[in-house]
């Protein structure tokens, strides 16, 4: 990854995101979990590489920082009824959540709902922390985010490797 001057924006959902416990390298491993199989010669290093690059996009800065914060404030109790409850349960039929982190699947094209559809069933890695609720954390939106940052991320493998094929 090149070092380069991130605006406050990125920076802020990028502190945000290993703030709540999910490194790079947990959505990373979350893309190499969705591509290995594709992609045989797979490095985790490829794949932190797309996630870098998937995360300098502002719609998914602007979701990260949303979701995370409406997270936040739901821990603290700081919403009203009836969402602080809905929020709270991670209720099924609110689909908010999900709405948002299709707007970052949809930023590299369609493979970016299979994945993201995929990986939302399995949770593997970080998501199934990121759903246990007996920690007492809110993380309704952050899983969703984190699912559908690798799922751009691994679209945007799929695409960079159907042209160098």
């Amino acid at each position: 990854m090149t070092h380069r001057k991130m605006d406050e924006v990125e920076t802020k959902a990028r502190n945000w995101l290993e703030e709540r416990g999910v490194t790079l390298e947990d959505i990373a491993e979350l893309v190499y979990f969705l591509q290995v199989k594709y992609h045989p010669n797979l490095q985790l290093s490829d794949c932190l590489e797309n996630v870098d690059r998937v995360l300098r996009k502002r719609e998914v800065q602007n979701a990260i920082i949303t979701g995370i914060q409406l997270d936040v404030l739901a821990e603290k109790k700081e919403l009203e009824e009836p969402l602080q409850g809905i929020i709270d349960r991670d209720e099924g039929l609110y689909g908010v959540d999900e709405i948002i982190a299709l707007s970052i699947v949809n930023v590299y094209g369609s493979i970016g709902f299979t994945n993201y559809g995929y990986i939302d069933k399995q949770k593997p890695g970080i998501l199934e922390k990121l759903n246990d609720k007996s920690s007492g954390e809110c993380h309704t939106f952050l899983d969703d985010i984190v699912g559908a940052i690798a799922a751009a991320a691994s679209s945007r493998l799929a695409h960079s490797a159907a042209h160098t094929e």
